[in-house]
């Protein structure tokens, strides 16, 4: 029987355990460094409320990774879920994303108008008189030249105009990566491109299933029925790497394996050779308030897009159900001190590119952290660990 080393019991350790237990014919052995599994997505209690490290909801466009989760953690789908977003400059909430029924009581309200009409007019600018004729009227309210943006801050202008991007973008993102310009952002994955203004329905995830675990522990069950056919090592660190031979040493003892999937940082497994890759982390503050609820009702998340240092709120209650006369809100501070995102800068992903060339076949790279891309959520790291059981198994 062949011998699988999986590194880190988060969501993507734990999804690989699992996709290998259903395949069936692996030595598995998980190694996770904190006393628990599931990572930042485990649940935890505030005052009897439970909660997890950030909002863990399950988001994805793919409804046979829905199946699969739904199976093992029963899921309650979330499609009332709304942001709102504070803009400090007007004293007001709005839907984000940006809504065209609330531009016109946006006090600038004639300003954007403008800059609408010369994107569109500059873009129509670019096409030739047959491209011209094929747009209908829909086609042309959002056309736009966001696709030969340069940085995040030209992509934003360039889709909605220099005014909404100063309200709803400018300090918010700065704040989100602890950076001065947005104009050091050069990868647009973890943010669609050529973003328009929403029409049709306020909920934000319309065009995606959004969920949550109906379970009180949220997804805790799951992360025990998939680890359960392997050897788990919690609070436990694998003290030396040697990838290239798939050779690490743990609890003092030199072990060869024939697979590796890894989940953690890939700088971590070759001592930063290449040098170190950069995170941004986050405080999470979890307040009790004496009220049932404090959001206005299907409005899950509040984003606050001034000089605040927290990025937004959240409302668990919104996502758990969970029954009492008091809710429970968590604040997210951005903060240098621990490292959960990945930053969008090319040049930080092709040194991750130079770690994962030094991975001989059999090594797998997978997860947020493992794959060095913010954009990597829960319904990603089961469909990585669902590729690679099926390469495996080829």
């Amino acid at each position: 029987m062949k011998k699988v080393l999986i590194i880190g019991g988060g969501f993507a350790g734990c999804a690989s355990a699992h996709q290998l237990a259903l395949q069936g014919g692996w030595d598995v052995t998980l190694v996770e460094a904190a006393p628990f599994l599931g990572a930042g997505v485990k649940t935890r209690y505030c005052g009897g409320h439970p909660y997890t490290f950030g909002p863990r909801h399950f988001l994805t466009p793919k409804e046979h990774i829905f199946h699969y989760l739904n199976t093992y953690c029963p899921l309650r789908r979330c499609a009332d879920h709304q942001f709102l977003t504070y803009v400090q400059a007007d004293a007001a909430f709005y839907g984000y994303p940006i809504h065209r029924d609330d531009l016109p009581r946006m006090p600038d309200f004639g300003r954007i108008q403008e800059e609408f009409g010369a994107i569109t007019r500059d873009a129509l600018g670019r096409l030739t008189k047959e491209e011209i004729t094929g747009l209908n009227a829909g086609a042309i309210m959002k056309l736009n030249n966001a696709g030969q943006a340069k940085d995040f801050e030209e992509y934003w202008i360039l889709s909605i105009g220099e005014t909404l991007y100063r309200k709803f973008i400018d300090q918010y993102s700065r704040k989100m990566w602890l950076i001065d310009s947005n104009r050091k952002i050069d990868d647009f994955t973890w943010s669609p491109k050529g973003v328009t203004i929403k029409d049709g329905p306020r909920a934000a995830w319309d065009t995606a299933i959004s969920a949550y675990p109906i379970a009180h522990n949220g997804y805790d069950d799951y992360f025990s029925i998939a680890t359960a056919g392997a050897k788990v090592h919690v609070a436990t660190r694998i003290e030396r790497y040697d990838i290239p031979a798939k050779t690490v040493v743990l609890n003092g003892e030199k072990r060869k394996f024939d697979i590796i999937v890894n989940t953690i940082s890939p700088d971590l497994l070759f001592e930063k050779c290449h040098g170190e890759l950069p995170y941004v982390g986050r405080d999470l503050i979890p307040i009790v308030l004496p009220i049932e609820f404090a959001l206005p009702e299907s409005v899950y998340f509040c984003y606050y897009a001034g000089p605040e240092k927290f990025t937004r709120i959240v409302e668990y209650k919104k996502f758990t159900l969970h029954k009492a006369p008091t809710t429970l809100i968590t604040v997210e501070i951005p903060t240098n001190t621990s490292k959960y995102y990945p930053m969008p800068f090319e040049s930080e992903k092709t040194k991750a590119k130079k770690y994962f060339a030094l991975m001989p076949d059999g090594v797998f790279s997978i997860g947020r952290a493992g794959s060095y891309l913010y954009n990597v959520d829960i319904d990603d790291t089961i469909d990585q660990a669902m590729t690679v059981s099926a390469k495996l198994k080829g």
